[in-house]
């Protein structure tokens, strides 16, 4: 289990869980990747599985390698993705037009223009530390992630644990940003359908997640289709049928 393999995996599969979820072979997991038969069980004392250990260690090496993209994304949970498929995701959420709540905006604002940041310095910065703004800082950090406006990028010593790094997207991944402005979203949309099989929970769980912001821009844009005229979720099959001729 090292670097280059892992990375490899990603690139091979271009979006994994770094975990599996309860063990299931779905969705895929880089757990998976390097042990296909062996059941992951959360254990850190000193008579558990070191291989659990090993990939949380890995898992910070993946994120601040610049090779391959880490979000807290599928379920909330840490999802790495090649960056032919990130650029495809970035450009069809159409990241830097989509609207922001005031908080996920600032919260933006801030990793613009100072990333990486951990957890502990982004509440102090935005003045929501304590448990009173605990929901108000999940809802807007979610929304980032969400959106692929962060990334994770490194870790940062935030006390006894250390604190998984945050950033701007356009900070650290600044070619792929560029990339992903040049492309329509329909260009973005058909690279992620290239790049996620048909039946992939990715692929699901993205177009239940761009099915809402859809909804959403159709309300705040009076020249877009009715939300009522939306379907509940965009399909594979929808995305496929306006498919362009040629996909990079």
């Amino acid at each position: 289990m090292n670097l280059k393999t892992a990375i490899s995996h990603v690139n091979h599969h271009h979006a994994l869980l770094v975990f599996p979820i309860t063990n299931k072979k779905i969705p895929l997991s880089l757990w998976s990747c390097f042990f296909p038969r062996t059941k992951m069980v959360w254990e850190w004392d000193d008579e558990g599985d070191s291989r659990v250990a090993d990939l949380w260690h890995l898992r910070e090496k993946l994120s601040s390698s610049g090779k391959v993209v880490y979000a807290k994304w599928y379920q909330g949970r840490a999802t790495l993705f090649s960056k032919k498929l990130f650029v495809g995701l970035l450009a069809a959420m159409e990241s830097s037009d989509s609207p922001l709540s005031a908080e996920a905006a600032r919260m933006h604002r801030l990793l613009v223009d100072n990333s990486p940041l951990s957890t502990k310095e982004l509440k102090q910065e935005l003045s929501l530390k304590g448990a009173t703004n605990e929901k108000e800082y999940n809802r807007a950090l979610k929304e980032l992630w969400t959106k692929f406006l962060v990334v994770g990028f490194g870790e940062k010593d935030d006390g006894a644990f250390p604190s998984l790094a945050i950033a701007a997207t356009q900070v650290v991944f600044e070619e792929e940003w560029r990339e992903a402005s040049k492309m329509s979203r329909q260009e973005g949309l058909h690279r992620v359908s290239k790049y996620l099989p048909k039946q992939s929970p990715f692929l699901l769980h993205f177009l239940k997640i761009y099915t809402s912001i859809q909804r959403v821009n159709s309300v705040r844009n009076q020249k877009a289709t009715s939300p009522k005229n939306l379907p509940k979720v965009i399909t594979f099959e929808q995305l496929e049928s306006e498919r362009p001729s040629k996909i990079s």
